[in-house]
């Protein structure tokens, strides 16, 4: 499929393998060859976002040391080869006359509305004055890896994988290309059996497209399975997503022309910008579960959750907060944004709507989630 005509806005993500050599240090050649490919797409007039993992990996080459079990060591050498990072590229586009700007995100970037939206202006302002952002998770301060003991908190990103989907999202990218040192989607893993099949195309992310998600490659945090995750992100959003292995020769050209590489995602529906962001760009600090006659009114009769199909509260949150819905099986099917705090939630569980008023003293809604807040996942 040729995107060469049709796709004006792109993401690009670099995995922190394609970014060095089979020795571990930075591939100086690789990572040139990527900056003159997005430099001629450039100059026909496609805007660009670059998604790049490796400042962990540079700083840790620079000092001599493992983080991969040391938390703070691994946000430490973020620091160190963060700078390192963002001089490569500085230095490559500015050999093809192109400015190109550093962002440094954390999971509040995206799950507070506020800077959501404040975000996605300032993006779209670098992109009005022909300007390329380069964007990475800012892991010298992010938390995402001291919240993954909490069973309750649920980051909406803690790898750049799932962090280009969300910035492809809110920008209503054309398309996000991930590179890494992943071949394409096979319908099993290809290192384990010799004759697993390599898929082309995918019409949309299935439950079964998602088992087909692998463990993340050595010296990443992500693999299929974030990748997959990424892909029904941007495809609910209306764009494509393209996988392929960056470590190939001219790959960037071989997906902007008639050659066939990698394994292309198709649009499915498309979300409004605010579903969006309650889906998957928003922290969950909480969890509500429901009885089979609640799921089923708010999944097939798309009514609102009452209180009265409410089982259980796990979490605190405040109003306005998004919380996971689970259903009597345990599994989670949408996220919504909650009208009442977890306390109230508590008192109201099982309770008819008329009684709010009289259980709490007020009654901003007669629904815990309104329909129009409710996402399916």
């Amino acid at each position: 499929m040729n995107l060469t005509d049709k796709a004006k806005r792109l993401v690009f993500k670099f995995g922190t393998n394609v970014l060095r050599g089979d020795d571990g240090d930075i591939s100086l050649s690789r990572i040139y060859s990527f900056i003159e490919d997005i430099s001629k797409l450039h100059k026909k007039g496609k805007e660009i976002i670059i998604v790049t993992s490796g400042a962990v990996g540079l700083g840790a080459n620079k000092v001599k040391v493992d983080p991969s079990t040391d938390i703070v060591l691994k946000q430490a050498c973020a620091a160190i080869g963060q700078s390192t990072l963002m001089s490569i590229y500085e230095h490559g586009f500015d050999k093809y006359g192109i400015t190109c700007a550093q962002i440094l995100l954390t999971e509040e970037d995206f799950s507070q509305r506020v800077k959501y939206l404040s975000l996605s202006n300032v993006l779209n302002q670098l992109l009005k004055l022909n300007i390329i952002p380069i964007i990475n998770q800012n892991d010298t301060v992010s938390t995402s890896e001291l919240e993954e003991n909490n069973q309750i908190f649920e980051i909406c990103f803690s790898d750049n994988d799932k962090l280009s989907a969300l910035v492809a999202s809110r920008l209503e990218a054309d398309c996000l290309i991930i590179l890494s040192d992943i071949d394409s989607l096979y319908d099993d893993n290809p290192k384990v059996n010799p004759n697993a099949n390599k898929i082309d195309i995918v019409e949309e992310v299935t439950p079964e497209i998602e088992k087909m998600g692998q463990n993340a490659s050595k010296g990443g945090r992500g693999g299929m399975k974030t990748k997959l995750e990424a892909a029904k992100v941007v495809t609910r959003s209306g764009g494509h997503v393209v996988i392929a292995n960056g470590k190939k020769a001219g790959i960037i050209k071989k997906i902007f022309s008639d050659e066939h590489t990698g394994t292309i995602f198709l649009p499915s529906e498309q979300l409004s910008g605010k579903k969006r962001w309650i889906g998957y760009a928003t922290n969950i600090t909480g969890k509500i579960h429901v009885n089979s006659g609640a799921k089923k009114a708010v999944f097939e009769k798309e009514a609102s959750l009452l209180p009265i199909g409410i089982t259980k509260i796990d979490g605190e949150f405040k109003k306005g907060d998004v919380v996971t819905i689970i259903d009597d099986n345990g599994n989670e099917f949408a996220k919504g944004m909650v009208n009442y705090n977890s306390d109230d939630c508590k008192k109201l569980i099982g309770e008819h709507s008329e009684n709010i008023l009289k259980i709490l003293g007020y009654k901003n809604y007669d629904a815990i989630i309104t329909r129009d807040n409710i996402v399916f996942l």
